[in-house]
């Protein structure tokens, strides 16, 4: 067993107890803080509040007579505001944005915003480079959901020589006007947002507020909860975010990210309330992250067409673990708007339950040459109720053309500058119990076929009573229940101790595979 920190502030730690557990130990973890117990926990990360700044400390956790320790140091911190100082309220009725946005504002660096306990209504912040925001236990930014009080960011901006652009607002993969997000950063550095509290969305079904007629743009396309764009060096930790509007957490064109021991939820039916979607960012790790939505708990996405191909970022070098991914569509999405691709993505050490799918993979011709997922890694994955445990699906029928012979015809067509690229894929020491519809269904395009399937000590069981249902939106694929793998246009397919345990018919159906190694 080892003990060590992960994540470190003036005012919080957060730590990382390897003992071989996912997401929880089997018990209580009794946790000291200068030998003194400071709280008890079963979560393989957590976090401690209330330190000093430029301090010393040594944390310790003990179970069933093993310990474990380590030893850390504060950052130093040279004042903080506190919100109320500057005018907030805090009591659930007046409209504090002004006031926090000026201590945001008026803070220096390597200083904190203090945000006691209290409700403060708010519309959209804004963050300054080098400052910390602690939301302290009990302290709730409870946003308003009347549009009038949301600034719209434009999708684009023409440069006044026409030579360039300027790029704002998105929807989807596209540049399109959107209301600003509840927190919102633009080209902002070196910024913590930590604590206990909880930024409330206050969305829900009723007429006029964000989820009433979601798809249809009024005046502008739904905000995020935090938005992101063109940052560096963010870190979120600790904090709970509920009911946002749309997607919870949207990193956009950003690098240098963390997110730490936060906890996101939304109702199961509420609409597009991804979990955390990193979109075209670089170096992006998330740790601990408790998930329950109505969408894809975390997709990783590179833009539509337009964006893919004009600025050809891709989302690359994204580490997920000690995560647990519950209910929504997906556990971990990939696409569909990726058309700048995806790098280097590495899941490891996670709970997936009750999701309809764990790896979802979605893409469809016209995502471009430049939409590669190459070096994508699962590893030590604990699933339950996962209707299908592996996914992908190179025949996505989303967007206005979804349904078009183009997309849809499993015959081979030319491969051109339209063609997306699915290449190395790796399934390590992964057990799926009580799955449903399938195993697994991998489909890639006939004239650009996945390079590379790696599957190694995989463990799948069905449900008592499973559910029947489509594995992947494409057409031409009916219900199924209890199916093994489907494995159609692969290059190069690898099992090794592949156990799938009760499935109807053969463990593994292929068209168009040309070389299998068992």
């Amino acid at each position: 067993m080892k003990l060590s920190v992960i994540f470190q502030t003036a005012r919080c730690a957060a730590f990382l107890i390897e003992d071989g557990s996912v997401f929880e130990a089997e018990g209580e973890y009794e946790v000291f803080l200068n030998g003194k117990p400071e709280k008890q926990t079963r979560r393989t990360i957590f976090s401690l509040y209330d330190l000093k700044p430029d301090t010393a400390y040594e944390a310790a956790v003990e179970r069933n007579g093993e310990r474990a320790s380590c030893s850390f140091r504060t950052d130093y911190e040279f004042v903080t505001l506190n919100v109320k100082d500057f005018g907030a309220k805090g009591d659930g009725e007046s409209d504090d944005t002004l006031f926090i946005q000026a201590a945001i504002m008026a803070c220096p660096r390597d200083s904190r915003v203090r945000i006691p306990k209290g409700v403060y209504r708010i519309a959209s912040l804004f963050l300054k480079s080098h400052i910390r925001i602690e939301l302290e236990e009990g302290a709730v930014l409870s946003a308003f959901t009347d549009r009038k009080r949301f600034p719209v960011f434009p999708g684009m901006v023409e440069s006044w020589d026409e030579k360039g652009e300027y790029n704002l607002g998105t929807w989807e993969g596209n540049p399109l006007p959107m209301f600003s997000g509840i927190i919102t950063g633009v080209e902002a550095e070196d910024v913590i947002i930590y604590g206990r509290g909880m930024i409330e969305g206050n969305a829900s079904k009723e007429e006029d507020n964000w989820w009433y007629q979601p798809k249809i743009m009024r005046t502008a396309f739904r905000p995020r909860m935090i938005f992101l764009n063109r940052c560096s060096n963010i870190t979120v930790q600790g904090i709970t975010v509920r009911n946002s509007p749309s997607w919870n957490i949207h990193p956009y064109f950003s690098e240098h990210l963390r997110f730490i021991d936060l906890t996101v939820l939304n109702p199961a039916d509420s609409p597009n309330t991804d979990g955390l979607d990193p979109e075209s960012c670089r170096d992006v790790e998330i740790a601990g992250v408790y998930f329950s939505l109505g969408d894809d708990c975390i997709a990783v996405k590179s833009g539509k067409i337009y964006m893919g191909a004009k600025y050809k970022t891709p989302s690359e070098d994204i580490r997920i673990y000690q995560c647990c991914m519950r209910d929504g569509h997906g556990s971990i999405t990939i696409g569909s708007e990726m058309a700048g691709g995806v790098k280097n993505l590495t899941v490891k050490d996670c709970l997936f339950l009750h999701t309809d799918r764990g790896l979802r993979i979605k893409t469809r011709r016209g995502r471009g040459k430049d939409a590669v997922i190459d070096g994508i890694v699962f590893e030590n994955i604990r699933m339950d109720h996962v209707m299908t445990p592996f996914v992908i699906n190179s025949f996505y029928f989303c967007d206005p053309d979804g349904h078009t012979e183009y997309v849809r015809t499993k015959k081979a067509l030319p491969a051109d500058e339209r063609t997306p690229d699915i290449r190395t894929l790796t399934f390590r020491d992964i057990e799926a119990s009580n799955c449903h519809v399938a195993a697994a269904f991998f489909y890639g395009l006939p004239e650009k076929k996945i390079e590379k399937i790696e599957l190694k000590n995989i463990h799948v069981t069905y449900a008592e009573n499973p559910k029947t249902d489509v594995p992947a939106m494409m057409e031409g694929i009916g219900p199924m229940a209890k199916k093994g793998i489907f494995a159609g246009n692969i290059k190069e397919l690898s099992m090794e101790n592949v156990v799938i345990e009760g499935q109807d018919g053969e463990a593994l159906e292929t068209e168009n595979v040309d070389k299998i190694e068992i």
